[in-house]
């Protein structure tokens, strides 16, 4: 089975993709260049600091090509599902404890990215959300002990 991806995450790996091909790469390039100009490339630092960050760039592109090319993009602006929640969603919570709102929404474990609110739809926050509608309660088991949560709005799109 091909990972879901939804058209947004996929943009945003073009991005970086076309980032890393088109100024990162030449970068490095060019870096190495002037290393190797330095003379003895043995004990030349700058040279192998240069030649191990273009590992890790081509690494991540081909990392990104294979990522892009397996993806089972899934535009979720198009997606008519009613009130479940369900892949792509966009779900609105509020702590039941402290009244603190969080803001996730719902993607495949390629593009997952906490910091943008993007969660893992294998997460178990995702888990507990899915099938469940607005005005819903859920629990769920995080590393601070169990918290409920108020689903207070779901979106597409």
């Amino acid at each position: 089975m091909r990972p879901p991806m939804t058209t947004q995450g996929a943009q945003r790996l073009r991005q970086e993709l076309e980032h890393l091909k088109s100024v990162k790469r030449p970068a490095v390039i060019a870096a190495i260049a002037e290393a190797r100009a330095h003379g003895d490339l043995k004990e030349n630092a700058e040279y192998h600091a240069a030649r191990e960050q273009q590992g890790f760039i081509e690494g991540r592109i081909q990392e990104l090509e294979a990522t892009l090319s397996n993806a089972q993009l899934i535009d979720v602006a198009t997606l008519d599902v009613g009130v479940r929640i369900v892949f792509g969603a966009t779900v609105e919570l509020v702590d039941e404890d402290s009244g603190d709102e969080v803001t996730y929404q719902i993607v495949g474990e390629l593009e997952a990215d906490i910091r943008l609110g993007l969660v893992s739809i294998t997460a178990p926050i995702s888990r507990a959300l899915i099938g469940r509608s607005e005005g819903d309660v859920v629990q769920i088991e995080a590393p601070g002990g169990r918290r409920s949560y108020e689903i207070v709005a779901v979106r597409y799109g």
